[in-house]
């Protein structure tokens, strides 16, 4: 049995040496990769023979039972998720399959392969959407419309409250609510499907050695629940991290629509694409503005100017005006535009 843990960094790095040389792993070199937004972290292990990813995930902050349980439905499915190689539950580590550098956000720096990436993850979303019989693959938690009200939150504690400083009395909080549980009333109709939740270039691989959907390599999907499917299609292409063209976001819709079954209704279907983006959006807003106020981590502010560029385009849809109009009471039109061109003075 190894170690028990305690909240001293020094205690983490002795029991993730401890957990590598019981992995059969000596003679290394640990590289820090690109953190999230959550508390773990993740290191490159280059031996001699292979390179390895090895997951940090202190226990009393995350739990990577989920990580598991969808990294072995995804592979048996025939996607590219890393596979386990080695784990401790206890201590919160995993040794996992090194998926290489070639992200899709780095890949995309090269305009050409645009049209390409972005039809593999779109083919991706395609075949999980799919599937039959999901409820007997996995149990997954329901992304109902109370969770998703519990997101909203962190628009109005985090971004309105704690970056705008703005002075949101209960009684419009309750307005603000009220207004969403009518609003997400018009995705009951929306296909239920496998919701990875956070389907964006960020956490994509170019597997270019593999062949169909599974070149496609799959990350961090460890809060993946049964929800609606136009959730992860507009993840990826309302990205709050990159410029999407309309051109581009249109072959998209189309290809998804061409290869996607059980879709009776196109508009009721772009009806929950464009609300449940607006709830994306306005859920990253507090989530990047946390980062900033409690962790000083200010590098997720670049994006918000995009943010509300897809909240203000979303909100011209019928279905959202009442959002809309709690916006309009709520938020002064300056503060938005100052947020909106915040980039242009730095």
């Amino acid at each position: 049995m190894m170690g028990t843990i305690n909240s001293n960094q020094d205690s983490r790095q002795l029991l993730l040496n401890e957990f590598l040389k019981h992995s059969g792993i000596s003679d290394l070199k640990l590289l820090p990769l690109a953190d999230d937004c959550s508390f773990r972290k993740y290191y490159r292990v280059q031996t001699k023979t292979n390179n390895l990813v090895v997951m940090d995930a202190p226990p009393d902050k995350e739990e990577v039972n989920p990580f598991i349980q969808m990294s072995d439905l995804l592979n048996s499915l025939g996607f590219s998720a890393p596979k386990i190689l080695d784990k401790d539950v206890q201590n919160g580590f995993l040794l996992l399959e090194d998926f290489g550098n070639e992200t899709y956000t780095k890949a995309l720096s090269d305009s050409s392969k645009e049209t390409n990436l972005y039809e593999n993850a779109i083919d991706v979303l395609i075949e999980i959407h799919n599937l039959k019989s999901l409820e007997e693959r996995v149990d997954l938690p329901s992304y109902d419309q109370k969770k998703l009200q519990n997101e909203l939150s962190l628009f109005i504690d985090w971004y309105l409250e704690g970056r705008l400083r703005l002075a949101i009395s209960e009684k419009e909080k309750r307005r603000f609510f009220e207004a969403w549980i009518q609003c997400l009333t018009y995705i009951e109709s929306c296909r239920t499907v496998l919701v990875l939740r956070d389907y964006h270039v960020d956490n994509l691989m170019v597997l270019a050695e593999r062949d169909g959907v599974r070149r496609c390599g799959l990350l961090d999907f460890q809060d993946a629940v049964v929800g609606p499917a136009s959730y992860d299609l507009v993840s990826l292409l309302q990205d709050s991290r990159r410029n999407i063209s309309d051109e581009i976001t249109s072959l998209m819709l189309d290809r998804y629509f061409d290869g996607v079954e059980a879709v009776d209704n196109r508009n009721n279907f772009m009806k929950s694409y464009y609300i449940l983006g607006t709830q994306r959006a306005l859920k990253v807003f507090g989530i990047f503005t946390r980062q900033d106020i409690l962790y000083r981590n200010s590098k997720y502010l670049v994006h918000i100017p995009r943010l509300w560029r897809y909240t203000l385009a979303n909100l011209q849809f019928e279905a959202l005006g009442e959002i809309r109009a709690w916006l309009d009471k709520n938020v002064p039109q300056g503060f938005i535009e100052n947020e909106i061109t915040m980039n242009d003075n730095s």
